[in-house]
């Protein structure tokens, strides 16, 4: 997954924090995308903000993506589908992944499930995980609760992820404040070199 840790572009391959961006590299071609574009625009800037601050401090940037059935794409070719078809490709062309990021491929609802992400946090020596994304009831939540799960402390900055609604935004971040004992902060509040 790393490349010589000694070259100079290289991925981060030590480091107690990572930043998940789970299913920002989206096509958004579903019924409900024009509701959750509403909140995605915004979330993005922040996002982009937030994982340059990341790569800037050497803490791995991951992202967490939905195959969305396409078995046979890898994540290049999610990123050049989601740029060329659909509703999302402004966020996709903000946020689109940089050489030294990490990628996992996910079939289901949470990051975990059927995926690497275990085995390249554990790799990472990774302790907290601050999640970003969409949506924040769905797939934001269903990761958070497989991290809890496993022993990872959960942050969420809550203007880093949306939902369809302010509702259910409002709603999963109770929701993993209080069951999965989540850190709920604003983005340009979180500080990498005391999170390391």
């Amino acid at each position: 997954m790393a490349r010589d840790s000694h070259a100079h572009d290289s991925a981060p391959d030590h480091s107690e924090v990572a930043v998940l961006l789970i299913d920002v590299i989206n096509d958004f071609d579903f019924p409900e995308a024009a509701d959750l574009l509403r909140f995605a625009e915004p979330m993005a800037d922040r996002i982009k903000l937030l994982a340059g601050r990341a790569r800037q401090a050497n803490v791995p940037v991951i992202y967490v993506n939905d195959n969305f059935g396409r078995w046979r794409s890898d994540f290049r070719a999610q990123v050049e589908h989601c740029l060329k078809k659909g509703r999302g490709p402004r966020i996709v062309e903000l946020l689109r992944p940089e050489e030294k990021d990490y990628f996992v491929l996910k079939p289901k609802h949470s990051g975990f499930f059927s995926t690497t992400l275990d085995t390249l946090l554990q790799y990472l020596g990774v302790r907290k995980v601050i999640l970003t994304g969409v949506a924040a009831n769905i797939c934001v939540l269903f990761t958070a609760n497989d991290a809890y799960m496993r022993d990872f402390q959960v942050i969420v900055p809550e203007d880093c992820v949306a939902s369809n609604s302010a509702d259910l935004n409002a709603y999963a971040l109770e929701q993993m404040r209080t069951v999965l004992k989540a850190k709920t902060t604003q983005s340009a509040e979180l500080e990498f070199r005391t999170l390391r």
